[in-house]
């Protein structure tokens, strides 16, 4: 296969086949990373779990659609020169009288081996989903699928016991012959005297599977969130109470804003709603949190070693993109170092997290350098804001942004766009402007190239900020050089020197 200069050398392509009880999905991943990048998606809702429940089989039309699903996968896979394929299937496959036959006829077309995922493993690989991708986690994950509601304890990187229960979309549905209020008593008994439920109170509801991310999708719509991204959308317990009562008792077609949720997925939606409002009811969190990373994603951290487990995946992806689309990649960890050595001496208080939220945004800070110079900024912004990224948060992001950003804009806020100054709290604010202009002077010394950040040292000293330059590194003094030191030096309100 040629070498595509585009992507990194993270060993061979590898692919997930994820056959859950609604939808069949391929996933194909550039290699097995701390935070593996997708290079293609797609998925069928095939609806295998549809009348599970009530007949014990997988309808013959759905078998139908998902087996047609994965011939086109497997062929995907080859165009792509997969080399492992990881096929999973779930709660239909589990509990159907011929979800085993279904799955020897599938494993012939993947030709390879599909692991039909226990309850309890299931629920372990989800966790692993939501520490995969969440920073420092602590609650309650639920899973919900077509067929089943998976809930797992996690707290940090520890996974605890998990339990599966019959809660799906589609099995409620079946069980109770589209009846919500049925649905609600079944969903209700399932609930009572769960002692994870008492676990989780004060802590956090992490969200997973598709059918729970339409809804957030329609609240973010109705809201007017700024923001379009998933992963990491948090809905106070209380909103997230108010809002899904209003789904389930409504008809969903009435929703403003509906057009956003899949069609297919819409008569779900009811039943994803009364499963999240009563589990609200039972666990009394303080916030739910949506993850888009789940069982897919849990899988490939499963295979990760203890090492590669450890590493940050937002650090990890963005010195991933330094290499990709930044001048000299270099160059990045030396600003990781120049500014570690400034906010160290300038008397700024920086938490661990923050510092963390610094690196990656050091590493990110030259990737629109092939732009126009008069959308460097907003190009190199919009992929920070919107890009894969996992481990961080929404206002985490706009920090990241909003920094690299001002970096190439002047730290004119007039310039700043709208939606990100509505994330931007002033602390936000306030501290992007201080790296985005630390980077400006960096930037200017430097030409974006590697070795030079070591001998300029910029730091704190005796109540002054000082920019050291000597030996031939005194040619780069000027009028400009001193007005951004000025700039930086009026925002931590000390004195600015450039020693030559």
């Amino acid at each position: 296969m040629e070498t595509v200069k585009g992507r990194l050398d993270h060993g061979p392509a590898l692919a997930v086949i994820d056959i859950g009880s609604n939808s069949v999905r391929l996933v194909i991943y550039e290699g097995l990373t701390r935070s593996p990048t997708p290079i293609f998606n797609e998925k069928v809702l095939a609806g295998l779990g549809r009348q599970v429940q009530t007949t014990g089989l997988l309808a013959q039309d759905a078998i139908d659609t998902a087996l047609n699903a994965l011939v086109r996968f497997k062929a995907l896979c080859d165009i792509q020169h997969v080399v492992r394929i990881y096929a999973i299937a779930t709660a239909a496959c589990r509990d159907a009288r011929n979800g085993r036959a279904f799955i020897s006829a599938a494993e012939t077309i993947l030709a390879t081996r599909i692991e039909i995922l226990s309850g309890k493993r299931e629920a372990q690989l989800t966790a692993y989903g939501v520490v995969s991708g969440i920073h420092n986690p602590d609650g309650i994950v639920g899973d919900l699928g077509g067929g089943s509601l998976e809930l797992v304890d996690v707290r940090g990187s520890r996974v605890r016991h998990g339990l599966t229960l019959p809660l799906g979309g589609l099995a409620l549905q079946d069980l109770t012959g589209r009846s919500i209020k049925k649905a609600e008593k079944l969903v209700q008994k399932a609930f009572s005297n769960l002692d994870i439920l008492e676990e989780g109170e004060g802590r956090t509801l992490y969200a997973v599977g598709g059918t729970w991310r339409a809804l957030a999708r329609l609240h973010m719509w109705q809201t007017g969130y700024p923001f379009h991204v998933m992963h990491n959308y948090r809905i106070s317990a209380r909103e997230t109470l108010e809002f899904s009562r209003l789904v389930h008792r409504v008809d969903t077609e009435t929703l403003s804003k509906i057009e956003v949720v899949n069609a297919a997925r819409r008569p779900l939606l009811a039943y994803a709603a009364l499963v999240l409002e009563n589990l609200v009811r039972g666990i009394k969190p303080k916030e739910v949190i949506i993850s888009a990373m789940g069982v897919r994603e849990g899988l490939l951290y499963s295979l990760l070693g203890e090492k590669e487990r450890e590493r940050d995946p937002l650090i990890a992806a963005a010195a991933d993109l330094n290499v990709l689309r930044s001048r000299a990649p270099k160059h990045g960890e030396e600003l990781v170092a120049w500014t570690d050595r400034f906010i160290a001496s300038s008397g700024l208080k920086e938490s661990a997290d923050e510092k963390r939220l610094r690196h990656a945004a050091c590493l990110l800070a030259d990737i629109g350098w092939r732009a126009h110079p008069d959308y460097r900024g907003e190009q190199a912004m919009n992929i920070i804001a919107h890009g894969p990224f996992v481990a961080i948060d929404h206002p985490s992001r706009t920090y990241m942004a909003l920094s690299v950003f001002l970096r190439h804009t002047g730290l004119n806020e007039e310039e700043l766009p709208s939606r990100l100054r509505e994330l931007a709290t002033p602390y936000i604010l306030d501290r992007a402007r201080v790296l985005g202009a630390a980077m400006r002077v960096a930037y200017i010394l430097t030409a974006g190239q590697d070795g030079v950040l070591p001998k300029v040292p910029l730091k704190v000293e005796r109540g002054k900020l000082v920019l050291k330059l000597t030996g031939d590194y005194r040619k780069l003094a000027t009028d400009r050089v001193s007005g951004r030191v000025r700039q930086l030096a009026r925002l931590i309100g000390r004195e600015a020197v450039v020693e030559v």
